[in-house]
């Protein structure tokens, strides 16, 4: 189950941000073989992450490889196959059909690795659905940096706000998490906290950081206060003190839906509510 809020991403050829990364406060941290590493250097850096991967808190680590399209996405596999440690997670960029990422999972042959395909082209949003139920798919990123490019637009949240909506559309319908990109700005962080609001309010559970300085603000923006936890446990208490029929509590309607996105909000806490989901 994928319980992550925030996501931050380091150059895999930069092994000293690598070693600071690991000590911050983000859930995940994901070592780029791709976008962040010069194409000269992508040999280097991947023999590099493929050994520190032993020296890693592998709970906690993830690796982007290349697209598997190309040939250093496909050195990039191979080498992952061959570690001695491999990583929790694995980001698989620039994917546009399902059928790729079902080559990734035969060929890691690792059902403990879950796979995030990103959605990076209007090629890949159309069919977002399909590879949302792939193998081994744990959540799934909307690329926006390439997806901007693509349609011309700048990376802000009102041009890519259709694309966004159907991307959390496509990850709800087959369940599993959305992640948003990362937020460029780096010295606006009023402008990450609004954005962070924006896309939680649209169903992503989780964004990318490029730099430390994100973490907070993300897992701030994602995550719940004491005052949802608290409302969510009385609410959830009164909805089986009810026998889990429509009732109202606190001036709201409570039925169903409504208990379920409760529990899954608890859960994403670590924290349990009495029942099950079954009743949802």
């Amino acid at each position: 189950m994928f319980t992550a809020s925030s996501i931050l991403f380091v150059p895999g050829s930069r092994s000293d941000r690598i070693t600071k990364a690991f000590p911050s406060a983000a859930d995940v941290v994901c070592i780029d073989l791709e976008d962040a590493v010069a194409a000269a250097d992508k040999d280097t850096a991947r023999s590099a992450v493929i050994d520190a991967l032993a020296r890693l808190d592998r709970r906690r680590a993830a690796l982007r490889i290349n697209s598997v399209m190309t040939r250093h996405g496909l050195k990039d596999l191979i080498a992952l196959t061959e570690a001695e440690v491999r990583p929790a997670l694995l980001f698989v960029p620039m994917v546009e059909s399902a059928a790729e990422i079902s080559q990734v999972a035969r060929v890691l042959g690792d059902n403990a690795i879950g796979i995030i395909p990103l959605i990076e082209t209007v090629a890949g949003l159309r069919v977002a659905h399909d590879i949302a139920r792939a193998p081994q798919v744990t959540a799934m990123m909307f690329g926006g940096g390439d997806f901007a490019a693509q349609l011309g637009v700048d990376l802000a949240f009102d041009p890519l706000l259709v694309a966004r909506g159907q991307f959390v559309m496509a990850c709800a319908d087959a369940r599993v998490p959305a992640i948003d990109v990362p937020f460029v700005q780096l010295d606006d962080a009023d402008g990450l906290a609004d954005e962070c609001r924006k896309v939680r309010a649209l169903g992503f559970v989780a964004k990318a950081a490029i730099h430390p300085s994100q973490v907070e603000a993300i897992n701030t923006g994602f995550g719940a206060d004491d005052a949802a936890i608290s409302e969510a446990q009385s609410a959830i208490a009164a909805y089986e003190a009810a026998g889990c029929m429509a009732i109202r509590h606190n001036g709201k309607m409570l039925e169903a839906p409504i208990v379920a996105r409760m529990r899954a909000m608890l859960a994403k806490e670590g924290l349990a509510s009495k029942g099950s989901m079954a009743d949802a």
